[in-house]
């Protein structure tokens, strides 16, 4: 009998019991899959299997190789990356504010809004320059034309105003 057959139809006999022993290492029916595909692979381009007295007992051997070798690179994989992602992901906390979180800064955003737009220009701009540009009181005072204390002045004061608006 040529070697393709006899691999072949030992691999069409056997498939489910070899599936079902690769789980019985692995735990996993679908990584046992690919095992015994990967085990059969082998088996068939071996050029002399007439020499091998147990085909069978010689495939499940190579079956049990692999997938040994495939639970310790699991391990491995666990062991350098800390663990079993998935179970990470559904344990670790969700840092993104909830609904009720993002109505609430939303408003609270209006309400600064609506501040600033009261306050005259030079001061609203000054803040906004300060707060949300980042620009240093230095830049602002040579932007507006005017001294650094005076900056000083309009966004304290501005501040303290827009405090008192968003309270109403």
């Amino acid at each position: 009998m040529k070697q393709a057959t006899i691999a072949a139809r030992l691999y069409a006999a056997q498939r489910p019991a070899l599936v079902d022993y690769a789980a019985s290492i692995l735990g996993d029916r679908a990584k046992a899959e690919d095992i015994v595909q990967d085990a059969w692979i082998s088996f068939a381009s071996i050029e002399d299997q007439n020499g091998i007295q147990n085909p069978e007992r010689f495939l499940r051997r190579m079956i049990r190789n692999l997938a040994i070798d495939a639970l310790r690179r699991t391990r491995r994989y666990d062991r350098i990356a800390g663990g079993d992602m998935e179970e990470a992901e559904r344990t670790v906390q969700d840092n993104a504010p909830g609904t009720e979180q993002a109505l609430i800064a939303r408003q609270e955003l209006a309400r600064v809004q609506r501040a600033l737009a009261r306050l005259p220009e030079r001061q609203r701009l000054a803040i906004e320059m300060h707060r949300i540009g980042r620009y240093k009181l230095r830049e602002i005072a040579e932007r507006l034309g005017v001294s650094i204390p005076f900056v000083h002045g309009l966004i304290v004061k501005g501040l303290a105003a827009c405090d008192d608006y968003r309270d109403e």
